[in-house]
């Protein structure tokens, strides 16, 4: 599933061929539009097309070229508009630099005006900002309320500014010049910013992606965006398109989320088990207390899943670079489970790793690294802090203070029976990196910082 989050199917460049313009992008794999209004006219002709097709959604707005001519009662026709039930943003409005078809008094005096609106509708807002970073920030710091969200639709922005967006509430999208040949800055801030805050859009008629150039946009070349950010991330192109419609629909409110949770589910290469929502820390940073959802997967279960039932859903393993426990609880708090499902993977010729907080031992009273050797490949450890007063702030562990020591202990001893034993922590600012480095070092194990915020 695709969502193109920013297109105008209500431009005249789309008045003769608009019903097989929409067609395309259906067979192309596009379940839902955000069709977006730059005008009064548009706006109204936006909602429109969203009445006529369930499938798509119209935002309302006035664009910052056009401002200079708006007068105060444009904002009730805006408000009549937004009482329609397919209407979920307020957009296009912000600030154009580039251009400067409104004298920037104008824009930045109107993008005020209709961030003000959009706060009264409670409606996201879609900001245009064209070399006016400076002012766009400053105005959004001024008058946004974070709860409400919103998008920089066709991000121009550095890394420090995404960063700084994102901390204000806002999703980056991204366009057709991310496949551009020069776009290198673009494609750094890909490559560095979480997938979890990024949306894709085509901008259509507007800037369509490389293998198109040349030719009027659609939303059916949105494909070619996620295929460029799916090269760019590491990640397959079913992974951008799941976790970046997930985004989009959170944000706007559209479709319709899985509701029940999955027992496997596929990242890049690698099958994931969920296996346990149990867990024996309560660690700060974990997402499970924030949302039910990781890369688009909904991995809340309303009840543990059966050997039988997993070995059924794996299938055959090696489709996939490994099989990995993990999931939204502790892996080896279900130990037999474990056990049985590596071997069915081991004798089918897959790869198992498993992902733990290393509280096996304690949970079941015994070392029970002896029983994974030769069902396991790799194992991954959360080590956490670089001592055990901070592991025990920042993991909450129901076995206590101890449980460092234990963690430390099950490093130690996994390096003997398993082949491949990381050690990890979360960069969180009280860890000291290179600390915990040195300790798993000295354990005999490999060294991993997972970002934090960024599960999967």
């Amino acid at each position: 599933m695709l969502i193109d989050t920013h297109a105008h199917l209500e431009m005249r460049e789309f008045n003769d061929d608009r019903d097989e313009v929409i067609k395309r992008a259906r067979e192309a794999g596009v379940e839902y539009i955000v069709t977006i209004g730059t005008t009064l006219e548009s706006s109204r002709d936006a909602v429109m097309l969203a009445d006529k097709y369930d499938f798509i959604y119209a935002a309302i707005g006035i664009h910052p070229h056009e401002v200079k001519d708006i007068l105060h009662p444009a904002y009730d026709i805006l408000r009549h508009f937004a009482q329609h039930k397919k209407v979920v943003a307020y957009g296009e409005i912000g600030l154009d630099y580039h251009y400067e078809h409104s004298p920037r008094a104008d824009q930045k005096r109107k993008f005020r005006d209709m961030l003000r609106e959009a706060r009264k509708l409670e409606l996201p807002v879609i900001v245009h900002d064209r070399d006016a970073h400076e002012d766009t920030l400053q105005i959004l710091s001024e008058e946004w309320s974070p709860e409400l969200g919103g998008v920089l639709h066709c991000f121009s922005g550095d890394i420090a500014m995404a960063k700084r967006v994102i901390e204000m509430g806002f999703s980056l999208s991204i366009a057709g010049p991310v496949t551009f040949p020069k776009a290198e800055a673009l494609r750094e801030v890909v490559q560095q910013i979480p997938i979890e805050h990024l949306l894709i859009e085509t901008d259509s008629p507007y800037l369509s992606p490389q293998p198109m150039r040349g030719k009027r946009n659609e939303p059916a070349f949105v494909r070619h965006t996620a295929e460029a950010v799916a090269r760019i991330k590491g990640l397959s192109f079913d992974d951008v398109a799941r976790i970046t419609s997930f985004n989009a629909m959170q944000l706007f409110g559209i479709g319709a989320m899985p509701a029940k949770g999955q027992i496997t589910y596929p990242i890049r290469n690698s099958l994931y088990l969920n296996i346990t929502n149990r867990c024996s820390a309560a660690c700060t940073f974990c997402v499970r207390y924030h949302t039910d959802f990781v890369k688009g997967h909904n991995l809340r279960l309303a009840e543990e899943p059966k050997t039988e039932t997993l070995i059924k859903e794996i299938g055959d393993p090696k489709r996939y670079a490994e099989v990995v426990f993990c999931g939204y609880g502790e892996p080896l708090l279900r130990l037999d489970v474990v056990k049985a499902v590596a071997v069915e993977v081991k004798q089918r010729g897959g790869r198992v790793r498993i992902d733990t907080n290393g509280h096996a031992n304690l949970i079941n009273k015994r070392n029970v690294l002896p029983e994974l050797a030769g069902l396991v490949d790799a194992i991954s450890i959360s080590l956490n802090a670089q001592n055990a007063e901070l592991y025990n702030k920042v993991s909450q562990p129901q076995f206590g203070i101890a449980t460092y020591d234990a963690v430390k202990e099950f490093i130690r001893e996994a390096v003997k029976y398993i082949p491949d034993v990381t050690a990890t922590v979360v960069a969180l600012p009280e860890v000291d990196v290179e600390a915990c480095r040195k300790i798993a070092d000295e354990l005999g194990a490999k060294f991993r910082v997972r970002e934090y915020n960024v599960v999967g």
